[in-house]
């Protein structure tokens, strides 16, 4: 029991403790933004529900495999995106680094369909919404 905790919750752990650390840093509402663009209140609401996602596809994933390597790497690659654009102020890097992730993101979903197909299924709205935050990066990286 305490195991499925552990895998559901620790993608929503670590990007809270992320959040809090970098929170003052994060200049979202000074940047020049594209169209569509969301208020600042959208992110940490779809970043909650996108960690859950991601650490229940994880753990269905691991019923059926035990290797999660493309998992933890998307997930490092994830957090430190953040860091790179907000923390760091290197929004090409930040635009390289979210191209790189979007790809790990794509490799994780074709190898957890291999195994599960509702572990792959569950994570579309991530892929989704890290496509809609690669448009976000290049308008960013455009206009600022």
């Amino acid at each position: 029991m305490i195991k499925k905790f552990f895998y559901i919750f620790f993608p929503l752990v670590l990007g809270s403790i992320l959040g809090v650390f970098i929170n003052n840093s994060i200049d979202y509402k000074t940047l020049v933004k594209p169209p569509l663009s969301p208020p600042s209140i959208i992110f940490p609401i779809m970043w909650t529900i996108l960690y859950l996602l991601m650490g229940i596809s994880y753990y269905i994933y691991r019923k059926y495999n035990n290797n999660g390597l493309i998992y933890y790497i998307q997930l490092f690659v994830n957090l430190l995106w953040s860091i790179i654009f907000f923390t760091l102020k290197l929004r090409f890097l930040g635009l390289i680094w979210i191209i790189i992730l979007l790809i790990l993101i794509i490799i994780m979903y074709k190898r957890f369909n291999e195994y599960n197909k509702l572990s792959s299924y569950l994570l579309i709205p991530y892929i989704i919404w890290v496509m809609f935050a690669t448009y976000l990066t290049i308008g960013i990286n455009i206009l600022n």
